[in-house]
Formats: structure tokens, C-alpha cells, sequence
């Protein structure tokens, strides 16, 4: 994986300055420790940093080739999954490779198929193209945008980047929370409309869209959907299927030139990728995460009724993996909070995070990439707003159960003309209006189907865009097997019936592992990732942000309402707060966002307008 800038103008006047993007580029210096360069022309430069997986020599960026009279330069962050067959195609068209690299691929496949190349890819992308002759930039991002793509428009230009830090790092940008931002900060994070950066100006490329910019304007272009239609296998096909794409999924996400493992935390998606990969890999690294005292102050919840550690030794030990869990100090949790922030640019899933970071960091030294189970859940149905009534009929999002909250810590110059709920209900009602649907099928099925959309453009783009920032903050690459939109598009149209066969959440995906995972892992209940229940962590963010209600001056105070968050921290023991987000973001995570939230204000010098 890399780390990707560029600036292009278009008025002689206002050339792009190398120093600038040199600038912007070295603040992505974690997305790719192993090398560094710059490219520039008079109306574009573009920057790369580079995490080495894969071909070292052939794959150097940004690659600059030509084609038909024409000159093309890239830059790209990603893994091409389908590189071998896109290679042959385009050999077939005349083009003539100079590298191995998947680099070259994107490049020939963006230069050949402009705007459509990215429907030929399979793979987890973001990627710039410059065609010299006809200044013009074209933009593209994965379907499900695993990988991240900035922009924002500049005097007579535009700035592009991996992350939102980089583009502050240019001249022209700048730290601000407009109203819109307010509202998407309090509203809906650790969440964010598609396309929104939350500071004033700042947008992100679309998942699955592409957006061409010239000196005329800019055009975005969706080049992805989901394709709604009746399912027509029976459920002996159906499962055979789901077992096919897996197996055909982890085989190509293996390819690797450097040392790769699986996140392992014992629960469905993680071991079946994990054993999957021990039948290709003999002595995979796996790796897990779990907490100071843990066994001692672990609860258990609806939400986690066990504990991951009675899970893990079942799979390692049937395939014999070289299984490492790493045991965070609780000490480590709450100093992680800041740079889990840093790391995304915004306050975030707090701890949640934060353990991420920390897991990215120990497991980096003994792996370059791994496989993670993400999107597993999102795919297959596996959270209770897929089936329980009461969270199925909400007419907002239904993992959101804090809008009162959430409008109660305004501070008092923005609580009385913001509506929280009304700009989330919004946002969740556009979503749901863009299902493709089928005609005919039942009201019960296209309200399903619906969540399933807007569970995927915004639950899981967030846990996306965590998993991204948190271990490429450790230059740690971590691919996402059931991101695959092959697979996503078979399971979109698998009726429920069969997802949630004699109720029991991804019933198919469970099936379709029979004989490939030990029974007590194949029909364990899900349990979402992993959180401290220690006394200790408590108090460490009571702490934190008791400091911060005795500094007059902390920012924190121009946004929020005193009273409302002294009243969260001494009610922070009991752990009584609705989930600020999700199932977990509960008591004492509450507390760890607050604290993000002010040290970000503060690191970034956030200016409310």
C-alpha cells in the first residue's frame, strides 16, 4: 500500500509548486516508509511514498508511460487482485509492459479505458491519472472504498491526497468546521456522508465513482451498483457458491513477495479466513489482541457473550498456525487515543481505535501484510438491525440510538437551531431512496435489502476507513476478503431465508464452512471487536477529561455543553449512556471521543465558522 498527493492548475498564472506536494507527501510517510518520490510538470505534480509488497524494483511510482501519441503519469495506492488477467487483455490491445507490478496494469488499464477501467479491476484501489496532452486528471476509487482519495478545489485547481493531514499541508487549505461540518461531527461520527471531509472544502472520491477534472470543471461518474434481481440457486448451489468465492478470494489475496498472516480473533469471519489461508500457507502467522486483567474484569453483554480467548486456540491449533496475542496495558489504551485521532484525521471510534493502532504496531514486525474479516457482517447480515423488529422499523440509522445525546452536548449556540436527528434521518433516507430494488418482492424483503445498502455506504465505510488509517499508521497493509464485490454482489441478492436459516445470523456463510471451521467456532454467537471492561481505563478517561473541563481554555468548550459532558464523565462507572455509535461506544469509549474531539480541535487548530 502507499500514500498518494498531487496538485493540478490550470492557469499559467498559478503553477503547482513541488515544494508544496513535497510538503503534503511527506506527511504520508507511515503509508510507505520503503521509498519516496515526486513528479512534476508545469501544471501537475504529483507525490507517492511506497510500502513495498510487491514487485520492488518494477512497481516505483509515480510511472509515467505512453500510448497512442499520448503521455500518461500515476500514482496509486492499492493490491489488483485480477493483475494477471488484466495484463493479458491488455497485451492483446498492443500494450507493452516495461514491469511486473499491478502498478503498470492500473496505469495501461486507466490510460486505455479512461473512466471505465476501474469496472475491469478487482482489487482495493485509489488512483490519480495525468494525461499530459490533454491536462486532464482523472480520479478513481475501489467500489466499496477500502482505499481513501481526498480532494479539494484550490485557486484555479485542485489538491488530491491519501489522507485529509496532506491536503492541510498545502498553502491554500485550511483547518475549518463550517456549520455542515458541525452537524456531521455531532450528528453522525464517527461517521461521514459519502464524500464528505467534515473540515470546509475538503471532499472525498466516492466509492465506486470516478471524477474526471479539466480546466472546464470537474464530472463524477459512478461506474459501480449493486444489480438487484431475483435469486434463482437452491440452497445446495447457493452455499457452494458462497464456499467457491471464499476459497477463489483468500487464493488471490495471498499473492505477496513479503511475509503476510490473518487476523484471528476466534469468531466466524476471521477463522475462516485464517484456516482458508492454512491450507495455501504452512505455519501462518496469526494475530490477536486482548487487554490487561481481561480475564478477570471481562463481562459479559448481549453484545459480548464471550470471551474471543476461549475461541482462537481451536482454529490455530486444527491448523497449526503460528498463533501470537498481544496483551495491550491499559496504560497503552488511553495514550493511544491521540494518535488514533491523528491517524484518521477526526476523532474516531476512540479506544476502539486506538487498540487497533496498537495491534498494528506489534504485529507489524513479523508480517508486512494481513487478511481481516471485515465486511463479513455487512455482507451476510450478521448485526441485529438485520432482524429484529424494533431496530429493523427505525427510520434513522438503526446502530444509532444516542440522537439525544448527541443534541444535548451542543453547546448552547448551536443546540437551539441544529436538529441532530433531522440531518442524520436525512442522509439515512437519500441512502435508502438509492436501493436498487426489485419489482414485486415483498415490503418486509426490499426493507431489508435497503438496510443492507445503507448499512454498507455507511456502517461499514466507516469500519473501513478505521481499519485503513489504523494499521497504515503502523505501515502495516491489511487486505479485506469480504470486500471482494464479486462476492458482495452474489450475497446481495441471496434471499433471507437463507442468511438467516432456523435464525441464526449469516446462517449461509456458516454453511458454507462446514467441514473447514471446528463446531464451537462455526455456530459461535457474534461478538463484535473486542473492549476493555477495566476499572482502570475508566478512570484513566475520567481523568482526561476532567482536565479538560478545568481548562477554561480548551477548545472543546466552543462546541460543547459543560454541563451535559460533567455529567457523562461522573456517570461513566455505571456505563448507563445509549451506544454513542454502534454496540460498543458505551461509558468510558463516550468519554475517549470527547477526548479526541478536544485534542483535535487542538492539533489541528480548528477554527469554528
Amino acid at each position: 500500500m502507499c500514500g498518494i498527493t498531487g496538485w493540478v492548475a490550470f492557469d499559467e498564472g498559478k503553477r503547482p509548486k513541488r515544494r508544496d506536494v513535497l510538503a503534503m507527501t511527506e506527511t504520508l510517510q507511515h503509508r510507505g516508509p520503503d521509498a519516496a518520490e515526486i513528479w512534476a510538470s508545469p501544471e501537475a505534480v504529483f507525490g507517492h511514498t511506497r510500502l513495498i509488497v510487491i514487485d520492488a524494483d518494477g512497481g516505483r511510482q509515480p510511472m509515467t508511460r505512453s500510448w497512442r501519441e499520448k503521455t500518461y503519469t500515476l500514482v496509486y495506492n492499492g493490491e489488483l487482485y485480477n493483475t494477471d488477467e488484466l495484463r493479458e487483455r491488455l497485451k492483446e490491445l498492443g500494450w507493452v509492459f516495461q514491469s511486473y507490478s499491478d502498478t503498470e496494469v492500473v496505469l495501461a488499464a486507466a490510460a486505455v479505458w479512461q473512466e471505465e477501467a476501474p469496472a475491469y479491476m478487482n482489487g482495493i484501489f485509489a488512483f490519480a491519472l495525468w494525461t499530459h496532452e490533454t491536462k486532464q486528471l482523472l480520479l478513481g476509487r475501489d467500489r466499496f472504498g477500502v482505499k481513501p482519495l481526498f480532494y479539494q478545489e484550490v485557486d484555479n485547481g485542485l489538491i488530491f491526497a491519501s489522507e485529509i493531514k496532506a491536503l492541510l499541508a498545502h498553502q491554500d487549505a485550511k483547518a475549518v468546521l463550517d456549520e455542515t461540518g458541525v452537524h456531521e461531527l455531532m450528528a453522525l461520527s464517527p461517521m461521514r456522508t459519502p464524500g464528505s471531509g467534515v473540515f470546509k472544502n475538503v471532499k472525498e472520491v466516492l466509492p465506486a465513482h470516478t471524477l474526471n477534472v479539466a480546466k472546464e470543471g470537474m464530472k463524477s461518474r459512478r461506474y459501480w451498483q449493486f444489480s438487484s434481481q431475483e435469486h434463482l440457486k437452491s440452497r445446495e448451489e447457493t452455499i457452494e457458491n458462497v464456499r467457491a468465492h471464499l476459497f477463489r478470494i483468500v487464493n488471490q489475496q495471498l499473492v505477496s513477495d513479503e511475509p503476510i498472516g490473518t487476523f484471528l480473533s476466534g469468531g466466524v469471519d476471521s477463522s475462516a479466513l485464517t484456516a482458508i489461508a492454512a491450507t495455501k500457507l504452512d505455519q501462518l502467522p496469526t494475530f490477536s489482541v486482548d487487554y490487561e486483567a481481561n480475564d478477570k474484569h471481562f463481562t459479559s453483554s448481549k453484545f459480548q457473550p464471550a470471551s474471543d480467548q476461549d475461541f482462537i486456540p481451536l482454529v490455530s491449533n486444527q491448523y497449526k498456525t503460528v498463533h501470537q496475542t498481544f496483551t495491550m496495558p491499559i496504560q497503552a489504551l488511553s495514550s493511544h487515543l491521540k494518535e488514533a485521532m491523528i491517524a484518521r484525521d477526526l476523532p474516531g471510534m476512540a479506544d476502539i481505535d486506538g487498540s487497533l493502532l496498537w495491534m498494528a504496531g506489534e504485529v507489524k514486525p513479523h508480517v508486512t501484510a494481513a487478511l481481516s474479516g471485515e465486511c463479513a457482517d455487512e455482507i451476510f447480515g450478521g448485526y441485529p438491525w438485520f432482524y429484529k423488529p424494533e431496530l429493523m422499523e427505525r427510520e434513522n440509522f438503526p446502530w444509532m440510538s444516542s440522537h439525544t445525546l448527541r443534541q444535548q452536548l451542543l453547546h448552547p449556540s448551536y443546540e437551539k437551531h441544529a436538529d441532530l436527528a433531522q440531518f442524520a434521518k436525512e442522509r439515512f433516507e437519500k441512502t435508502k431512496a438509492e436501493t436498487p430494488l426489485v419489482s414485486g418482492e415483498s415490503e418486509a424483503a426490499s426493507r431489508r435489502r435497503q438496510l443492507f445498502y445503507v448499512n454498507a455506504h455507511w456502517f461499514m465505510a466507516t469500519l473501513l476507513e478505521r481499519k485503513d488509517r489504523m494499521t497504515m499508521k503502523r505501515s502495516l497493509e491489511v487486505r479485506v476478503p469480504f470486500a471482494d464485490h464479486e462476492l458482495a454482489e452474489y450475497v446481495w441478492n441471496i434471499p433471507w431465508s437463507l442468511k438467516f436459516e432456523g435464525n441464526v445470523e449469516k446462517a449461509v456463510l456458516r454453511h458454507a464452512l462446514k467441514g473447514v471451521l471446528p463446531e464451537q467456532v462455526l455456530w459461535r454467537k457474534k461478538s463484535p471487536y473486542p473492549k476493555t471492561h477495566h476499572p482502570d481505563y475508566t478512570k484513566a478517561v475520567q481523568a482526561l477529561v476532567t482536565n479538560i473541563l478545568h481548562d477554561k481554555d480548551a477548545p472543546i468548550h466552543e462546541l460543547i455543553h459543560r454541563n451535559t459532558l460533567q455529567t457523562i464523565v461522573s456517570k461513566a462507572a455505571a456505563n448507563t449512556t445509549e451506544p454513542f455509535f454502534g454496540q460498543l461506544m458505551a461509558g468510558p469509549q463516550l468519554l475517549a471521543y470527547m477526548y479526541q474531539l478536544n485534542e483535535w480541535m487542538k492539533a489541528y487548530d480548528v477554527k469554528l465558522a
